[in-house]
């Protein structure tokens, strides 16, 4: 399995290392609604709408990351908003006026999210489609790796550095925009000798009239609102259902599967891209459908906490397989020189899908119960897995 990375080009290699590096130093953003709560002071109602202005502002970070990275390059854009973002928390540091402090951070968020489609489009720009599936799963795996470890750096210096806290999120962004800077070429894919799809041809017009010419990349984006409606249950109803299941443990057991599902991704993720990168992108992505659909599903059914574990680890692999297949499906058919304005069609349906995901089955849960969660969840889950596998039957004949 680890043959199947050797060889890939060398800016690869670093965009992984640079993903390890920025998601381990994510120290503020983990911790915001702990942050704004217990050392700002700030009430739940004021917390949650500064968590919920920091989602939306992350909508017009990914459409105008998209954009300039198409225009002006992924790395002067990469660059740029990552450096920026990282000066942004240096203060936050030294100074004591909440508010002032609040806006840096939503600031900061808002050009994290500007450096999303860059990253994306680099990976597409630098390998041809049939390598595409390698880079995005090491890409995904670099991500992940600093997940797992960097929260419990964060959780230290929460409670004994505050200031670090921040200045140790700056620190990592520049490092990573060093490494970007050092030894991640620039490659302009409309002079790229990178073998491209016919689908990847250059288009013209207005990114709405470019769109709509792609009626299947439309589809997509509509069926991954739902993909995401359901992915975000694990953070949002999935703690409810272990605080109603196990009561004063609900807590712990949720760390422990969401540590279970970090492993999961560190260990699986190589054996199952090893698996699918014979199959078609749609298809693995169906399939990501049908464990979600499992995964999720069988929550409302369960008593024991082993059966827990056993659903995270189908849901997870489900997340690796969209992980790791969506982006390759929309570099693979995306004009090249929309290539990261269609990325960032990706990360609004996802954000689109998790906001939808929290608000209506909120709802949901104050008129039917928790327990009803999952049912919904494995119907809706079906549907989106039968339109994968539809969307990529019409495709193949296509």
């Amino acid at each position: 399995m680890i043959n199947d990375y050797r060889g890939l080009p060398k800016s690869i290699y670093i965009i992984f290392a640079v993903q390890i590096i920025n998601r381990f130093g994510d120290f503020v953003f983990p911790f915001l609604t702990l942050y704004l709560i217990n050392k700002l002071g700030l009430s739940f109602a004021t917390t949650g709408v500064i968590v919920m202005v920091a989602s939306v502002l992350s909508i017009p970070g990914f459409l105008l990351g998209g954009k300039f990275a198409d225009q002006l390059g992924r790395k002067k854009v990469y660059i740029l908003g990552q450096t920026i973002a990282g000066i942004l928390l240096i203060p936050c540091a030294f100074i004591n006026n909440p508010s002032v402090i609040v806006i840096f951070i939503l600031l900061a968020t808002f050009f994290n999210a500007v450096v999303r489609p860059s990253i994306s489009s680099i990976i597409a720009d630098i390998l041809p489609p049939n390598k595409r599936q390698l880079g995005y799963s090491l890409n995904y795996l670099g991500i992940n790796i600093g997940v797992a470890l960097g929260p419990i750096v964060a959780g230290f210096l929460f409670n004994h550095s505050l200031p670090l806290l921040f200045i140790g999120d700056a620190l990592t962004s520049f490092i990573a925009v060093s490494l970007v800077i050092m030894h991640v070429t620039e490659v302009n894919p409309i002079n790229a000798e990178v073998a491209i799809t016919e689908e990847e041809n250059d288009e013209s017009g207005n990114l709405l009239e470019v769109l709509l010419r792609k009626p299947r990349i439309i589809i997509l984006l509509l069926i991954y609102i739902i993909y995401s409606f359901v992915y975000v249950q694990h953070r949002f109803s999935l703690p409810i259902m272990l605080d109603n299941r196990f009561l004063a443990q609900g807590p712990e057991k949720f760390g422990l599967l969401m540590s279970i599902n970090a492993l999961t991704v560190i260990i699986l993720t190589m054996w199952v891209t090893n698996i699918t990168t014979r199959f078609k992108s749609l298809t693995n992505m169906g399939i990501a459908g049908v464990l979600y659909a499992i995964g999720f599903g069988m929550i409302g059914e369960i008593n024991t906490f082993s059966l827990y574990i056993v659903s995270t680890i189908l849901w997870t692999m489900g997340e690796i397989l969209m992980a790791t297949n969506f982006g390759v499906y929309i570099a693979n058919n995306s004009p090249r020189n929309y290539r990261a304005r269609f990325s960032a069609f990706g990360n609004l349906s996802n954000a689109l899908g998790g906001a939808l995901g929290t608000s209506l089955m909120g709802v949901y849960i104050g008129f039917m119960g928790i327990n009803e969660v999952w049912y919904f969840t494995f119907v809706i889950s079906c549907i989106s897995a039968i339109l994968m596998f539809s969307l990529s039957i019409f495709s193949r004949r296509k």
